[in-house]
């Protein structure tokens, strides 16, 4: 047998093993029902089965992009006219929050790497909530940041908040609003996979091309983005796409957990425990404080406390627009306000990292000199 068909069977049975593990870890959070089951339960299954010696798995990025497209369709057909209003109405909160945000995440830096030694522009990369991908793209660029360090706390921070918020969602803390959202799937009406067709072959190719196109244009988080943003067009044009049955929307958050789960890689760091725990406390206190400013945003506005916390979760958008799904929030102002912090994040922060690291680097380059001249 050819090396190349060696190389091929090997992949086959490492992702076979993957997928496995994730339906098993994903039938076992359904059967004791965890909330999101099968969204965490192939998440926890493969990172915990990924720390095993001489255990390799593999998940497709493709897959994942599927499931990003299959969200991202879902979500583009809760936009309405009406809550297109409503997102215009909401845009003086969604920039003054976002600010705050943003304003924590940099005194939460400063403090970071006060006290553990990691540098400034890298401990403020490692905080600020951007998508994963984008955030360590712009790490390579820059030079001088451990772009290690920022995957970590990135990765740790998504998945905490993809464990956490759930969790939270269900606790005595949001119990009183916990069903008083509109935006549910058609009304209560459960959809039905005969429902689909034929609609949704022409549905799939829009939201494939769209997909395709915001990865050329560089479109953050492009096969979640770009359809999105094409059915929410398309719908308020006036042609609604059909409703996805639940089996699917389960279907979409199994391809989007597993590959979740296999990107934390803890053996690349140098001092593993106390980064862990520096991850760990960051992410704390973004969760922390995003819950506190989404009680403000709910007493200003007329919405439930779920809708509220998930719209200024630092988490992922398309993450956030899972769970807004399967708790049946306004997932059209979740992912409002979700995107507008992205494209906030994306414009203003680069240049203030620059800025950073460019005073940084010079805060260096003095030090040096008065150290030279001194000996």
């Amino acid at each position: 047998m050819k090396k190349w068909d060696l190389n091929n069977a090997s992949k086959t049975i490492q992702f076979s093993a993957a997928l496995l593990t994730a339906f098993i870890g994903g039938g076992l959070f359904s059967l004791f029902r965890f909330p999101i089951p099968w969204l965490l339960g192939p998440m926890a299954a493969l990172l915990i089965a990924s720390r095993f010696k001489n255990v390799k798995l593999i998940w497709p990025v493709s897959m994942r992009n599927t499931g990003l497209i299959i969200v991202g369709y879902s979500i583009g057909i809760s936009f309405t006219k009406s809550s297109l209003s409503d997102m215009i109405s909401h845009l003086p909160s969604m920039l003054i929050l976002t600010i705050l945000i943003v304003l924590v995440c940099a005194c939460s830096a400063l403090v970071m790497s006060k006290y553990s030694g990691i540098d400034y522009p890298t401990s403020l990369t490692s905080s600020i909530p951007g998508g994963l991908s984008q955030i360590v793209v712009f790490a390579e660029e820059m030079k001088g940041i451990d772009i290690t360090t920022v995957t970590f706390f990135h990765v740790t921070r998504v998945i905490m908040v993809v464990f956490l918020v759930p969790l939270l969602i269900i606790s005595p803390l949001f119990a009183a609003n916990r069903t008083n959202d509109s935006s549910k799937i058609m009304d209560n009406v459960i959809p039905e996979w005969s429902d689909l067709f034929p609609l949704i072959f022409l549905f799939a190719l829009i939201c494939f091309l769209a997909a395709r196109v915001g990865k050329i244009f560089k479109l953050p988080a492009p096969y979640f983005l770009g359809p999105v943003i094409v059915t929410a067009a398309i719908g308020l044009l006036g042609l609604q796409g059909p409703p996805l049955p639940l089996s699917l929307l389960d279907i979409s958050q199994f391809m989007v957990g597993g590959y979740i789960g296999l990107l934390l890689k803890p053996e690349q760091l140098d001092n593993k425990r106390k980064t862990l725990l520096l991850a760990l406390m960051n992410g704390l206190i973004l969760i922390c404080a995003t819950m506190f400013f989404s009680f403000l945003l709910t007493k200003y506005y007329d919405l439930s406390p779920i809708t509220g916390f998930l719209s200024l979760a630092p988490g992922g958008m398309d993450q956030m627009g899972i769970i807004a799904q399967e708790v049946n929030a306004d997932v059209s102002t979740v992912t409002s306000y979700q995107l507008f912090r992205m494209a906030f994040i994306y414009a203003a922060v680069p240049p203030l990292l620059k800025l950073v690291l460019k005073l940084s680097l010079r805060k260096k380059d003095k030090n040096s000199n008065v150290k030279l001249n001194v000996k």
